[in-house]
């Protein structure tokens, strides 16, 4: 490199982003949107705050497995480091071309987010990153390579050193330092080394294996062996500690033929696919399970319409109120803690906010029930797609210890919409109708995340590391996503692929016709996935549209809703799809659900007809409804069933006295009277037709009923009360907003204001000012001190200002704004009048207008050729 070379190259981080342009500086702020909160005064700021720890780690938890091995191997590397030795260390001596051809990526990918910078000839890991990476005793480097030879024998005695110079047949010299460096030099020689290696006895060599692929520290008495003595005489082995020896990095090098990893993944894992079925029948299958999710959440909001579990102190539910929602819905505990966390998500159940706190359902729940079906499932769908709550891990233990109950606190995981799209993306890009292998997505995301802080540090409350959540992540995205009918048969569907923005696939012209091989062994062509450009999250108006446009390709897939039902002889009618809202409404009263899934099957017994004459209907009405919603005729126990029931229906009457019971008929009192079972109801007769009682009319209705009568209520005029049930609603409620996973990614707007500001504010902070009175600009009773404001008196601030607007030269102030904050600014003044300076601003890139009483000082810019 020649003199002017060296002068021009980057001395630091920050001369290196000075020299990017917009775009470049554009992206880093994108893919590390920590650099721009708040947004930097100037290139300086940016450099170090690039720098720091938090910043830096999490920029490494965002690399892929290779650009982290790559900046792995930096951390092993001399420092500055060329291309050619990062390409040895991570091709090895016969430079593996796979490893080659991807280095260049690598390499731009840890520019391009500031962990490294430099020429190709000087490249540089940052320092808190080399930190982070680099081998110590107690940070063990993923390379599993040791300290160097200057590092290991930093406390060695130099007589010692001499000695090993001795027995590896060098000459002495006159100090440690030199004396280092040979040695070092002569492990880092190929051919020396080997005819070093081969005077080594089989024992020795097979230590220096056991240590070769880390760790490399070993431990050894005081009397070692001699085939360890041998290795310890040529400092093939180094001690660090009593009873502790390291082998030296370059050794290792050595007998690794150069490589830095045992085993480099320079190419993305690919997703391969488990079987293919055709794209029809994913449709099908997936608008089937959406069905299905739509119903399950309809039903678990009508078991919590007037009011459900209580809400723990704590927060959340019960395990008990868990475990009945599950019966109720008819599956398993994590699925129902799934719909019960999806519900809350969407905002259509919450707590109510009453002394005895309850959940229930929100009025948003009615503004939900009244869109289309497509519409339903297209907000449900999104709503899972952004959540951050993790109803997977409802059961397990926070960081104190305690279980995680669904809708209780502490289950927002940062990581799972990130996790969630990522896996669904991956499903596009394979052929379509293609289910994947559960372990190959795994693998991938593993690839592409392989560590959530550096050294696998703890990220997650609990014992499990982050990287084993996103993996357990993966896998409720997989089973929730056929829950949901997101995927069908494993494969992504249709409204699926809209719904994150995936382009629609193309589909063959013969696959309508001919379908694909089907099951576990079906050949599939597999791609090799790139990975992801770094781009802006979707704005709300893409992320609206996207929901849209899943919702209309899902609508033709779903059913129309009938209106009729069949009518069997056993007392059930069977439901052969979904039903007319107004019929599956009154259906439900009059009847309960047996058994659900293509068809639904209701059951009639004397409980569900009383439940709906209950509600106001008479006999003559349900005879009606049944008679004209049903393609079957209405058999004829059914119509006995409803008869008996409505005749025995309100021939009991309870009232509050405390409560009492009235009956035309004195017999049916009397048989009350001597029923053993209604003992505990404290009933005594107060005349021939009425019986009070002790308990009240709630108690003693339900009482009644357990024994086989079937009494109505009345009011205290006598009248027949309806026990329609009243829809117990919160009051308004917003849905739990997102965690976000740090701060957010900026807009191109954002980006755009950003760049010029950091532009603008480098330039007030590096232009050249003209020398002060009292001599140069860095000295003197004049001159300004580096990040200073410039000090001037009010005369001549506007003595200056107003010489300016004269020559249209560019002026240095310092600005203190209304808030107190002090800044930089290089101005062209434009007009100057009535304690105002309207100037061009370069800082903001627009023509602004300054209080002079706010401007602390002035200062000239020096000429370019100054």
């Amino acid at each position: 490199m020649s003199t002017e070379e060296k002068s021009a190259a980057p001395r630091s981080l920050a001369e290196a982003l000075r020299v990017r342009d917009d775009v470049s500086l554009a992206a880093l702020l994108r893919s590390r949107p920590d650099l721009i909160t708040p947004v930097p005064t100037d290139l300086t700021q940016l450099a170090t705050r690039a720098g720091t720890r938090a910043s830096v780690v999490r920029a490494l938890e965002r690399l892929d497995r290779f650009a982290l091995q790559t900046a792995e191997a930096l951390a092993v590397a001399p420092d500055p480091a060329s291309y050619g030795e990062l390409l040895a260390l991570m091709g090895g001596d016969e430079e593996d071309p796979v490893v080659a051809a991807a280095l260049p990526r690598a390499a731009a990918l840890l520019r391009e987010q500031a962990l490294v910078w430099g020429a190709d000839d000087r490249l540089r890991l940052v320092r808190t990153a080399r930190e982070l990476l680099a081998p110590s005793p107690q940070h063990p480097s993923p390379t599993g390579l040791g300290p160097t030879v200057r590092e290991a024998t930093a406390g060695m005695s130099p007589g010692r050193i001499q000695e090993i110079l001795t027995a590896v047949g060098l000459p002495s010299t006159h100090d440690s330092v030199s004396a280092v460096s040979a040695l070092g030099a002569l492990f880092a020689d190929r051919r020396r080394m080997a005819a070093l290696l081969a005077e080594l006895p089989g024992e020795s060599r097979e230590v220096l294996a056991r240590l070769l692929w880390g760790p490399p520290y070993g431990q050894v008495t005081h009397d070692p062996a001699a085939h360890l003595r041998a290795l310890l005489d040529r400092g093939l082995l180094l001690p660090t500690a009593p009873g502790t020896v390291v082998l030296p990095r370059e050794v290792a090098l050595h007998l690794r033929a150069g490589r830095a990893h045992r085993t480099p993944e320079p190419v993305p894992p690919s997703v391969e696919a488990a079987a293919s079925h055709r794209p029809q029948v994913v449709d099908a299958t997936a608008a089937g399970q959406a069905l299905a999710a739509l119903a399950t959440v309809a039903e678990l909001l009508k078991e919590w319409d007037e009011g459900g579990p209580a809400v723990l102190r704590a927060g959340g539910l019960s395990v008990r109120d868990l475990k009945r929602t599950a019966v109720a819905l008819d599956v398993p505990e994590p699925v129902a803690a799934f719909w019960v966390e999806l519900a809350y998500g969407a905002g259509l159940i919450a707590s109510d906010g009453e002394a005895d706190e309850r959940y229930a359902a929100t009025p948003a729940y009615d503004e939900w029930r009244e869109l289309p079906p497509a519409e339903r499932w297209a907000h449900l769908a999104a709503v899972w797609l952004t959540a951050t709550r993790t109803p997977g891990v409802v059961g397990g233990r926070d960081a104190k210890d305690r279980t995680l109950s669904a809708l209780g606190p502490n289950l927002d995981r940062s990581a799972a919409p990130e996790v969630r799209h990522r896996v669904l993306a991956l499903l596009a890009g394979l052929p379509e109708g293609a289910s994947p292998v559960e372990e190959s997505v795994l693998a991938r995301l593993r690839w592409e995340r392989p560590l959530r802080g550096p050294r696998g540090e703890q990220r997650e409350a609990g014992s499990a590391r982050d990287e084993d959540l996103r993996g357990r992540i993966a896998r409720w995205t997989l089973s929730e996503a056929e829950l949901l009918g997101v995927s069908g048969r494993g494969a992504l569907a249709a409204p699926g692929r809209a719904l994150i923005g995936a382009p629609e696939a193309p589909r063959p012209a013969a696959e309508a016709e001919e379908s694909e091989p089907e099951g576990p062994g079906a050949k599939l062509p597999v791609h090799h996935h790139r990975m992801p450009p770094a781009a802006a999250p979707p704005t709300a108006a893409e992320r609206a549209a996207a929901t849209a446009a899943a919702a209309r390709l899902l609508a033709p897939l779903f059913p129309e809703p009938l209106d009729h039902v069949l009518l069997q002889a056993d007392l059930t009618a069977v439901a052969p799809g979904p039903l007319e809202r107004g019929l599956a409404d009154v259906l439900g009263v009059l009847a309960d659900v047996e058994s659900k899934g293509g068809a639904t099957v209701y059951r009639f017994t004397p409980g569900s007809v009383r439940r709906a004459l209950d509600a106001g209907q008479s006999a003559a009405d349900l005879h009606a409804f049944l008679a004209r919603h049903s393609r079957t005729p209405v058999p004829q126990p059914l119509t006995y069933l409803i008869d008996d029931v409505a005749r025995r229906h309100g021939r009991l009457r309870v009232g509050a006295a405390s409560a009492y019971v009235r009956c035309d008929d004195d017999a049916t009192l009397d048989e009350i009277l001597a029923d053993k079972r209604a003992a505990g109801l404290g009933l005594r007769r107060l005349a021939p037709t009425v019986l009070a009682a002790q308990a009240d009319p709630a108690a003693l209705l339900e009482g009644l009923r357990a024994i086989g009568f079937a009494p109505a209520a009345e009011s205290a005029a006598g009248d027949v009360l309806i026990a329609r049930a009243d829809s117990h609603r919160t009051p308004p409620r917003t849905a739990p907003e997102p965690v976000p996973d740090g701060p957010p990614a900026p807009d191109d707007t954002l980006l755009s204001a950003a760049v010029r500001a950091v532009r603008a504010g480098d330039l007030a902070a590096t232009t050249p000012r003209k020398p002060g009175p009292g001599g140069g600009e860095g000295g003197g009773e004049g001159a300004v001190p580096d990040g200073a404001l410039p000090r001037t008196g009010a005369a001549e601030t506007l003595a200056t200002m107003q010489a300016a607007v004269l020559t249209g030269e560019a002026l240095w102030i310092g600005y203190v704004n209304a808030e107190g904050a002090a800044s930089q600014r290089v101005i062209a003044p434009i007009r100057v009048e009535g304690g105002f300076v309207t100037a061009y601003d370069h800082t903001a890139d627009e023509v602004r207008t300054y209080p002079l009483h706010r401007i602390t000082g002035v200062a000239e810019l020096a000429d370019d050729g100054g």
